[in-house]
């Protein structure tokens, strides 16, 4: 990781007042369309939202699921995940701190869709290969990711992330780690060729 989770933390909580209104990029407000198009829960569904931010993904699928769970590392992204649910009279979410690979998810809660946009890429190949693991643990039916990836050789001179602080994976290695994770992948979707979403349904066993 080229930042510490500490560090990456105290970054977005400076960010975060401010953070909705730099988030206006035809690529990400694509990534989050496609996110809650795919993710589709059910009216018995716990979904699980990794890298919540300040919740742009959580309270737009809150309306169609029985509850939804936002995690983040950072609080002030937090506070304001918690601000707008409040200003919209959502109730069926609930943010608070968590992490890829320590999601903090109450015990006995069954995750029936995990979603996550715009934040594993912050963690290096091997992390997000554990961090796919911890979300197949969880047993949801469904796994919608929305990231940075790239699609091909990207071009140096037109970069959608920061090198400096982001380290996105190719989307060869996101598929061989989610299937290696017990996954079947469902769909690929190129928003850009260094932004895409990824879905993939928990394979089923016979028994199932």
């Amino acid at each position: 990781m080229k930042k510490t989770i500490e560090e990456h933390a105290a970054r977005f909580s400076a960010l975060a007042p401010e953070y909705d209104d730099t988030q206006d990029s035809d690529e990400y407000r694509a990534c989050v369309s496609l996110v809650v198009h795919y993710a589709d829960p059910s009216p018995d569904d716990v979904v699980l939202d990794l890298g919540t931010g300040t919740g742009a993904i959580a309270l737009a699928l809150a309306p169609a699921a029985k509850r939804v769970i936002g995690r983040d590392i950072s609080e002030g992204m937090l506070e304001q995940a918690r601000r707008k649910a409040a200003e919209v009279g959502i109730e069926n979410v609930e943010f608070g701190e968590g992490r890829f690979r320590d999601p903090n998810v109450p015990d006995g809660e069954q995750i029936d869709v995990v979603v996550s946009n715009f934040a594993m890429h912050h963690l290096p190949d091997e992390e997000k290969r554990e961090a796919i693991q911890r979300i197949a643990d969880l047993e949801p039916r469904r796994f919608v990711l929305g990231d940075v990836m790239f699609f091909g050789t990207p071009d140096p001179t037109e970069p959608f992330y920061s090198p400096e602080v982001d380290d996105p994976a190719t989307v060869g290695m996101l598929a061989d780690a989610l299937t290696d994770a017990g996954f079947v992948l469902t769909a690929v979707e190129a928003v850009h060729d260094q932004v895409g979403v990824l879905v993939a349904e928990r394979a089923r066993s016979p028994e199932e």
